[in-house]
């Protein structure tokens, strides 16, 4: 495959597709992208792109429907202009936390985006830090999954302190995730344990493991309103702990978070641009926010050569 990938960038995620673009060496794919006074969505794409090997990038984040109908109608517009392959590539999976029925009479969501995706024409995806693995399981079309881990240890490693740190799951879930962070560092592992009341809002019990005396590092995939991170550090500090930094793959960041994040005892919140919210993020004082547009070139640039992706996360 001697001519370069095409790189699309949907209006979600365009710095960081601009940023991938530099990273390769190549420019993304000139695309008109407007809405209509009625809000429906047109897409043109302004380049020849027959027989080419497309990316479309696109997170689908707040306004997530908006962002989602955008990404449906870009891939319609690239099998239509007779693209040879399509690959979705969604830095932040919207509705991923809908990936199992918990009460009755309610849609598994994270299974119809996958269908619709799939759908529209894609012939594989690229994501990172899905909220659960299995959602891979839902797309009939090959899947390749990126991790923010490397580059988020290799931040971890640089903070220097005379106190020892432990790793700290927010939840049961998110164990294996944190399990890994702590086996690179070679510290200490912890759960919080917590419950529940309602949507969006979580109570933090108890801490299992030794935090006191110790620098804490909470590790999650995302951080939507902030109430369980805010809670959960609240939690850590009563426990002991010398201070309490979190890290996340995706900061969704809505509602309350911001205000909760400045109030809250969390020193520094470790994330990734995989979501574009620049107005949002200046607001926040906490906020480091660390470039993930190498990882994806270089997938990217693995897919388009058929070469092995997983090899890129080997320790």
């Amino acid at each position: 495959m001697a001519e370069n990938p095409r790189i699309i960038a949907g209006r979600s995620n365009k710095a960081l597709s601009e940023g991938i673009a530099l990273a390769m060496g190549i420019k993304t794919v000139e695309c008109d992208l407007v809405n209509f006074s009625d809000g429906e969505i047109f897409c043109q794409i302004k380049e020849n792109v027959r027989g080419g090997d497309v990316f479309i990038i696109q997170s689908t984040n707040t306004p997530v429907n908006d962002n989602l109908m955008e990404l449906l109608i870009i891939i319609d517009a690239v099998k239509r202009a007779s693209a040879r392959r399509i690959t979705a590539v969604m830095p932040y999976f919207g509705y991923a936390r809908q990936d199992r029925k918990v009460q009755s009479r309610t849609p598994i969501s994270a299974r119809l985006v996958a269908d619709l995706v799939c759908a529209a024409g894609i012939d594989r995806a690229l994501f990172m830090d899905l909220h659960a693995g299995q959602i891979q399981g839902f797309f009939n079309k090959p899947v390749d999954h990126l991790f923010a881990s490397p580059l988020m240890i290799d931040y971890i490693r640089k903070l220097k302190s005379d106190n020892e740190m432990i790793i700290l799951s927010p939840d049961a879930g998110g164990v294996e995730r944190a399990r890994v962070y702590a086996k690179e560092l070679e510290c200490g592992l912890g759960i919080i344990d917590k419950r529940r009341e309602a949507k969006n809002v979580a109570k933090a019990m108890h801490i299992i493991g030794d935090v006191k005396g110790k620098d804490a590092m909470i590790i999650d995939d995302m951080v939507d309103t902030a109430g369980t991170l805010t809670e959960a550090a609240k939690a850590v500090t009563d426990a002991g702990a010398t201070s309490v930094r979190a890290c996340c793959s995706h900061a969704v960041l809505s509602g309350p978070a911001v205000e909760r994040l400045n109030n809250s005892v969390v020193s520094e919140l470790i994330t990734t641009n995989s979501i574009e919210n620049s107005e949002l993020m200046k607001k926040c004082t906490k906020l480091k926010v660390l470039d993930i547009a190498g990882i994806f070139a270089e997938a990217i640039d693995r897919i388009h050569l058929e070469k092995s992706v997983s090899s890129l996360f080997e320790y």
